[in-house]
This record gives structure tokens, C-alpha cells and sequence, in this order.
């Protein structure tokens, strides 16, 4: 079992990906994918008149401000169009595959935080509106029922708190739960950049292998949203899945290459 990480951003070539994805499922591969869509939500954010605003949290990373508007259109944007873009054209070539959220099943579920202490605009601020959270259990079950009747789960944030309330969660580190939740063999993160680099953004600094017990040496090579895919690797290999691979998705067969090597592999 294989746990794919599909980010959001524009230039990943989701018809290769796709294809790739249909020709290892129907040679046996089994998969789940996981995907985002945070450049797709940022426009229809701007479009309705409700613009995205990020936060840096007190520990130095950056997310997405998540009012109550702002979950609506997050589930909007990830529930509705993207999830059954990527079911869609699955179907198309053959698999079949089935769209859920986080919330359904609460299969990513975890507390939603009373509030965040961040910084925004340089100004220390505690934020108490807000709709996001981590994710401390997966409940595998409806996703063991789907794959052993042949489906392909397509899962998206966001999650349920422990009282049913939808929160985003960040998807990177879902995909990382979810990973050791199945005991996958690994994870395959898929981004517009062929993996971790030593100096962003040239490419052909890439690294290519990182031991397990040396990743947190690494974080200072990671640049903006890198910094949570690198946590969640870590987090990943602690929790008993085989590897972690982060790859390029812009290129033909990215699954096939990824599993063959390329990116930058993180294992014990």
C-alpha cells in the first residue's frame, strides 16, 4: 500500500499523475491519494470577495487564517470541484474510485484549537475565530471497506473535531497519519519541485537520500509550505512507514519515477 500526497499547486501535471496512477492500480498497485488545492482556493477566495489571509505561528510556520467563511469556501473548493475532478477522471480510465472528505467517517479527526497565537504583520496576536486543528486519529474503517471491495479512496481536508465540527487540517501531515494509520510501505509527496533542496530554488541541488533518524538536520533546507511536508516526513518514518518520497509532479509517469528513485527519499 501506497499513500499519495497530490499538492495544489498549478503546474503539477494531474493528468500525468493520473495515468500513471491507473496504469500501477490495474498492474495491482494499491493506493490511496490524498490531494489539496490551495492555489485553486485562493482564487475562488479572491473571486467571492473573501481573500486568503496566512498567519506564522509562534514556532515559525505558515498557514492559512481559517474564519468561518473561509472553511466554506475551503470545503467548496476541496470537497466539491477538486475532489470529484480527480474521481472523474479516474473513472475515466477505469478505476474506480470514490471521493470523501476528512469529516466523512471522521477519517481524519483531531481538536479543534480554541486559539492561535501567531504573528501577523509583524504584531504578536491571539486568534480565538478560528476553524483549524491536527490530526490525531485516523479511523481507517470505511477505507478498509472500500479498498477491499476494489475502490480507489480519493480523500481531501478537511477533518472533523472530536465533537463533529469540520476544521482544516493540514494536508501534508493528514497524509502522514494516514500513512502509518495503513502501515502504507510509503508515502509519495508530489509537488511542483523535485523534492528538498539545498539551495532553493536551484534544482540541481536536490537531495536525493536522508536517513530517518537525521530529518530534523535537514529542516534548514526547507523553504515555506517544505517546512510541514518535512515534519510530517519525519513524523511519517517514526511512525513505522517504510519510506517517505518527496517528487516532482510536472513530469511524465511522476508516480512510477518516485518509486523508482527519483525525488528525495527518506527512509530508514
Amino acid at each position: 500500500m501506497i499513500v499519495i500526497k497530490v499538492g495544489g499547486g498549478k503546474t503539477i501535471d494531474v493528468d500525468a499523475v493520473v495515468s500513471d496512477l491507473a496504469e500501477l492500480w490495474k498492474a495491482g498497485k494499491r493506493f490511496i491519494l490524498v490531494h489539496g488545492g490551495a492555489e485553486t482556493t485562493n482564487e475562488v477566495a479572491e473571486a467571492l470577495g473573501h481573500p486568503p489571509q496566512f498567519v506564522t505561528s509562534e514556532s515559525g510556520y505558515e498557514s492559512r487564517r481559517t474564519d468561518r467563511r473561509t472553511l466554506e469556501i475551503f470545503e467548496m473548493v476541496y470537497c466539491g470541484q477538486l475532489n470529484k475532478m480527480w474521481v472523474e477522471k479516474l473513472q475515466m480510465l477505469g478505476v474506480n474510485a470514490v471521493g470523501l472528505s476528512g469529516i466523512d467517517g471522521r477519517i481524519f479527526e483531531g481538536r479543534r484549537k480554541d486559539k492561535l497565537r501567531v504573528r501577523m504583520n509583524g504584531k504578536r496576536l491571539v486568534i480565538r475565530d478560528d476553524w483549524t486543528g491536527t490530526v490525531e486519529k485516523v479511523n481507517t474503517e470505511l477505507i478498509d471497506l472500500l479498498l477491499a471491495n476494489g475502490y480507489l479512496p480519493v480523500l481531501t481536508p478537511p477533518g472533523s473535531s472530536d465533537k463533529g465540527e469540520a476544521i482544516n487540517v493540514d494536508g501534508d501531515r493528514a497524509a502522514a497519519s494516514l500513512a502509518a494509520a495503513v502501515n502504507a510501505e510509503a508515502l509519495v509527496i508530489l509537488s511542483n519541485i523535485p523534492g528538498l533542496m539545498r539551495e532553493f530554488p536551484d534544482e540541481s541541488t536536490t537531495i536525493k537520500s536522508i536517513p530517518a533518524s537525521k530529518v530534523d538536520d535537514y529542516m534548514e533546507f526547507a523553504q515555506g509550505r517544505m517546512k510541514k511536508k518535512v515534519m510530517g516526513a519525519a513524523e511519517a518514518v517514526a511512525d513505522g512507514v517504510g519510506k517517505v518520497v518527496f517528487a516532482d509532479g510536472r513530469i511524465e509517469s511522476p508516480l512510477t519515477a518516485a518509486i523508482n528513485g527519483g525525488g528525495t527519499h527518506i527512509e530508514q
